[in-house]
């Protein structure tokens, strides 16, 4: 049995609620690199109840699109809020025109932080950012 200890486990996911889920899916694997590791149809047809996507530095998220359920709940009510999401990654400059050919827009271009980072922040094709950076946080250390 897997723990919070153990070092396969991942044990956070943010988890994202879009009106068009298979465009999200298409973003986040060809704009930003994430692999679809599940994905599950909800109540329409192209609809998604639940998908997970795995980054390649570690660590995933979820997503769900507004219409995989026949009655609205709390977890829908999010596809109107916007959502912000940091990814790891060794080498932004490559990615940036990645993103932004998948249609992203950039709303913080490539810079250096004096923590010492290296990254840039995007939008969404539904508002959601995105930051990509070199800072692997303080816990990484």
């Amino acid at each position: 049995m897997n723990t919070a200890t153990d070092k396969n486990v991942i044990g956070v996911w943010p988890g994202l609620h879009y009106r068009d889920g298979q465009a999200a899916l298409k973003f986040l694997t060809e704009g930003l690199g994430f692999t679809v590791i599940a994905s599950y149809q909800g109540a329409v047809e192209g609809s998604i109840a639940h998908a997970e996507l795995s980054w390649p530095t570690g660590g995933g998220i979820m997503l769900g699109s507004a219409d995989a359920k026949t009655e609205p709940d709390e977890f829908t009510a999010l596809t109107d809020q916007r959502q912000s999401v940091y990814l790891v990654h060794d080498d932004p400059d490559s990615l940036i025109g990645r993103a932004i050919g998948a249609g992203a827009v950039v709303v913080q271009g490539l810079e250096d932080t004096d923590y010492g980072s290296r990254g840039f922040t995007v939008r969404d094709f539904e508002g959601n950012l995105w930051s990509v950076g070199t800072y692997a946080g303080a816990m990484s250390q």
